[in-house]
């Protein structure tokens, strides 16, 4: 199998203490407390891949690392060590709305976000109708977003990102959001994009979709792997642990 991305011990650092500086003083202030702080590992030697077509899904309680590891494999952060490869064109679903200018209309959006995936303007301009009127919006096409409801523009941030078939689908709990017919609609046009070969990474804490979405699935905690595999015994044993609330244990 063609790999469409491979993440090899990935390791995510974040100091907790980092802010703005405001004045000399300050800055000195700030170094020696740096120095005595430990950085907080969010990430601690993650490996895995993932195959061309594949819906890869990952699972976890909060804070297991979950959305910073689609950040890095979606090159919107870079890694403090370790290697990503990605093969295609990426799509990330991580912050619906993410990019987007609250001044611009519906129509100056999508076309900023398809320049953002690197979408060629005449190719987004070809789907304009077809992506407002999945979004429903076709009404208010005309009116600044900074007007829109949250609902509205989770339907313009997915089909934005989605009409225009990426190689790979970054999904972070996006089909939770939004009304029970836009979550029924972004349900089935995620499972045509799958249908059609693209690969998707998929995040959420519904474990039952998770079970039907994936062949394969991988559980992170506290920044590590527990388990990678088959996505109904991965989920199983995520289940049984968060059921007898056990501490979980680290293999080395």
């Amino acid at each position: 199998m063609v790999e469409a991305i491979s993440v090899d011990n990935v390791k995510m650092l974040f100091n907790l203490k980092r802010g703005k500086v405001r004045s000399i003083k300050e800055y000195l202030l700030t170094m020696a407390d740096y120095r005595k702080t430990k950085d907080f590992c969010a990430l601690n030697g993650i490996s895995f891949t993932v195959d061309k077509g594949e819906t890869f899904g990952i699972i976890g309680s909060n804070g297991a690392g979950k959305s910073t590891l689609l950040k890095v494999v979606a090159g919107i952060m870079k890694p403090t060590s370790g290697t990503v490869r990605t093969n295609g064109s990426i799509a990330p679903m991580i912050e619906l709305g993410a990019g987007f200018d609250a001044e611009l209309s519906a129509i100056e959006n999508i076309l900023l976000c398809g320049a953002i995936l690197g979408n060629q303007k005449d190719e987004v301009e070809k789907h304009m109708v077809e992506i407002l009127e999945f979004a429903e919006l076709w009404d208010f096409r005309e009116v600044p977003i900074k007007y829109y409801s949250s609902g509205m523009l989770a339907r313009l941030a997915f089909a934005s990102s989605s009409i225009i078939s990426p190689d790979i689908l970054i999904v972070d709990e996006v089909l939770s959001v939004g009304d029970y017919d836009f979550s029924k609609k972004s349900m089935k046009r995620m499972l045509d994009l799958m249908n059609g070969g693209t690969t998707v990474v998929y995040v959420s804490h519904d474990i039952n979709s998770v079970k039907n979405l994936c062949r394969r699935a991988m559980w992170l905690e506290r920044g590590e792997v527990i388990q990678i595999g088959e996505a109904k015994a991965v989920c199983d044993a995520y289940i049984a642990h968060e059921n007898e609330r056990k501490p979980v244990v680290i293999h080395p």
